[in-house]
């Protein structure tokens, strides 16, 4: 696999930013949750997200064993760069097809998950 150019974030950390672009200072299990990611799996990403300067971790002032997660100025430029990548996606992906269109296959796509719910068959 080739190798990632350093200013080019992962999807799962761009899932994190978005995540953090519509509620800054989250707390890690929340922003796991909403990621599906366990204590584990979300403790990594923040540990890699963290070390390329994307976010900072800071200790709840209410709950000194909880942590928030902040965007750091860098974060928010990766976070537009990633806004602006998924619009392009987005774009390519639904051209061609009406909004009727669209809206049958989200409603689609939405009947799957609510009928398949992941994890249900744990």
């Amino acid at each position: 696999m080739a190798a990632r150019p350093e200013s080019e974030v992962t999807p799962a950390q761009a899932g994190l930013l978005f995540i953090l672009g519509r509620q800054d200072g989250v707390l890690m299990g929340e922003a796991g949750a909403a990621l599906d990611l366990g204590p584990a799996g979300i403790s990594g990403l923040v540990d890699r997200t963290a070390a390329a300067k994307l976010i900072e971790r800071r200790a709840d002032r209410e709950d000194g064993r909880a942590w928030r997660i902040w965007l750091t100025p860098k974060g928010r430029t990766a976070l537009a760069q990633a806004k602006a990548s998924a619009a392009e996606v987005n774009a390519a992906l639904t051209e061609g097809f009406s909004a009727a269109e669209i809206d049958i296959v989200a409603r689609w796509l939405t009947s799957i998950q609510d009928k398949f719910p992941r994890g249900a068959d744990e």
